[in-house]
């Protein structure tokens, strides 16, 4: 699973309540109110965003995780960098979003999303991917202020490193088996999917056909904030059931970002 957000899931049980920190040390890239975002630069910051990442992912969307310390990890997170979303008040992390940029994907020779897809027509354009994952947001705090609060640190970021591409997945629960995210496929596929130049294939695809047709459904509020600024479906949802949930593969090019949130993101 590249990007999560678990606005999408319908009546989860609630984690427990945001683990405190001791105070920050980095700059904050954005603020609003009692909320900051900014990079995580200690070990403790980035240990509490893979904890917040961990109840979410396991008491929400019932990842199969293992018990252990707790902690949501994988080979990636020593190479990404790590946004976090705090609240100053609570000293608390609440959000956070983890970031691979283009030179550390090739040091590790591939993206996380490749796990996933079959990224053979990004070849071109691969040295400008930079790799969005492990997006989480606290119960407490999902309203469209955070979302955008931590775009705005990703704008702040990005305008420091070199990318022309910001690649990554929005993440939908199968509580239903996968009905809801076929009918979101079609629904996308018919105005946002990518030229064929830029398609990718699942390695565990989603069988869309398999599921009836033309019913409606609501876009996620990740998938319609993507969708906003101007990204694009790269293709069919691979299915992730170590995660319980379908991930569509998405592209956002900067310089084709839609201006009307150029001001907001960058």
């Amino acid at each position: 699973m590249a990007a999560l957000h678990p606005l999408d899931a319908s009546a989860p049980p609630a984690p427990a309540s945001p683990i405190v920190l001791t105070p920050p040390s980095a700059p904050p890239l954005a603020r609003a109110g009692a909320l900051e975002v900014r990079l995580a630069e200690r070990p403790d910051e980035i240990e509490q965003a893979m904890r917040l990442r961990y109840r979410v992912f396991r008491d929400e969307f019932g990842a199969h995780l293992p018990a252990g310390d707790g902690l949501d990890r994988d080979l990636f997170d020593r190479h990404c960098h790590h946004l976090i979303v705090r609240d100053r008040q609570r000293d608390a992390v609440v959000g956070t979003y983890r970031v691979l940029l283009p030179e550390r994907a090739r040091r590790i020779g591939r993206l996380y999303t490749e796990d996933e897809f079959w990224l053979t027509r990004l070849n071109p354009i691969r040295d400008e991917l930079v790799e969005l994952g492990r997006s989480c947001v606290h119960p407490d705090y999902r309203t469209g202020g955070v979302i955008l609060l931590l775009w705005s640190g990703l704008g702040a970021f990005l305008s420091q490193h070199a990318g022309g591409h910001v690649i990554g997945c929005v993440s939908v629960p199968m509580h239903d088996g996968g009905a809801f995210a076929a009918r979101l496929y079609r629904r996308l596929a018919r105005e946002h999917l990518a030229d064929e130049t830029l398609r990718v294939w699942p390695r565990d695809r989603l069988p869309i056909e398999d599921f009836p047709a033309d019913e409606p459904v609501v876009l996620p509020p990740l998938m319609k904030g993507y969708l906003r600024c101007g990204a694009r479906l790269l293709g069919e949802p691979h299915r992730d059931d170590a995660f319980g949930c379908a991930d569509f593969p998405m592209m956002l090019s900067l310089e084709r970002l839609d201006a009307r949130y150029q001001r907001r993101f960058m």
